[in-house]
């Protein structure tokens, strides 16, 4: 029989909370005009529709009934900074508003700290900030997002960044490939700067986001090259669900240059499309067509069981088990049983 959400350990990073008070003091800025024109560009490709319907609230009790209603146990959750689009007055949320927003839901919550931008800030103040998140208040990820800095991934004025992050332990997410809105320049993100990065730092784990598009490849790349690189899904998986054979050699291809260990899956989408991309890996079957011609392997169910939670259990230090509203756990079944071909 096959499987359903219910049966894997599901676990996601890039849930955005914003502060609906801070947007509605900042909409005269022409720059949040325009990055909400980005905004809505980028979901017309990843999820099939543009900002003028109905959405979910961008906050943690809206989350919380479509994680329920799909089976997600865990969510990984964070900050949208985007200090540039007001000049740097005011971030759109902010690392302790997302602490106040999950504190209701231990266990299911998690924080993503993001502690940017760091060349603007200056290491000093970020990194007391990443160590204090990571210590006190239970940050599980932190995240990077360059397009907002003054410099590229490879800027050698974050190796004081990366060098705490190594030494602390923390698991970097990192925005990768094409920056989606403006007024933030593609250039500070591009895939092949994390080369320059884990080659001088090579104990430093890095998820890339967005499967590095549109450089997925060469991101497939470096990841079969750096033990520590690892590819995420996330936002792009919406897309992927939408246009599956995209996906197909996404993933048949990634699943030729590592192992799934190294595949795990991310959000950044409108909350009421947990379902669709989370049934997505579930029923992920690899057309024998793509396998005979392509050499894809089919993907299996410990595979599946990995890319949906168990990679980012190990990497968060979490537990991978089942969740209920609440909190509570109950044991997850084991990967590898069971067959849904």
């Amino acid at each position: 029989m096959a499987k359903t959400a219910k049966d894997y350990f599901i676990a996601m990073t890039e849930f955005h909370f914003m502060n609906l008070q801070t947007m509605s003091e900042i909409d005269y800025y022409p720059n949040v005009q325009r990055w909400w024109g980005s905004v809505d560009g980028v979901m017309r490709a990843w999820s099939g529709r543009d900002l003028t319907g109905e959405w979910p609230q961008p906050l943690a009790s809206a989350l919380i009934e479509h994680m329920d209603k799909t089976n997600v146990d865990v969510a990984f959750c964070l900050r949208e900074p985007m200090m540039d689009v007001t000049g740097g007055v005011v971030s759109l949320s902010t690392n302790g508003f997302m602490l106040q927003q999950i504190a209701p839901y231990p266990e299911r919550m998690y924080l993503e700290a993001n502690v940017g931008p760091v060349i603007k800030r200056g290491t000093k103040e970020a990194n007391w900030e990443l160590e204090y998140l990571f210590k006190e208040k239970g940050a599980k990820l932190c995240k990077l997002y360059t397009p907002e800095d003054d410099g590229p991934l490879n800027d050698k004025r974050l190796w004081p960044f990366y060098e705490k992050a190594q030494e602390l332990g923390i698991t970097l997410t990192v925005h990768t490939g094409f920056s989606y809105v403006v007024p933030q320049p593609s250039s500070h993100c591009q895939v092949g700067q994390l080369d320059d990065v884990l080659l001088d730092f090579p104990d430093l784990k890095i998820i890339a986001y967005h499967a590095g598009w549109p450089q997925s490849e060469e991101l497939i790349g470096l990841c079969g090259k750096h033990r520590n690189l690892y590819m995420s899904l996330s936002g792009i998986i919406g897309w992927y669900q939408r246009a599956p054979y995209r996906g197909y050699h996404a993933i048949g291809t990634a699943l030729q240059w590592m192992p799934a260990d190294k595949i795990v899956l991310g959000f950044d989408l409108p909350f009421d499309d947990l379902g669709r991309v989370v049934d997505y890996i579930v029923n992920l079957d690899m057309p024998e067509e793509l396998q005979e011609k392509w050499g894809y392997a089919q993907v299996t169910e410990e595979d599946k069981a990995k890319i949906l939670g168990l990679n980012l259990a190990k990497l968060t230090g979490i537990e991978p088990v089942k969740r209920k509203q609440g909190g509570y756990k109950i044991p997850a079944p084991a990967a590898g049983h069971g067959h849904g071909h």
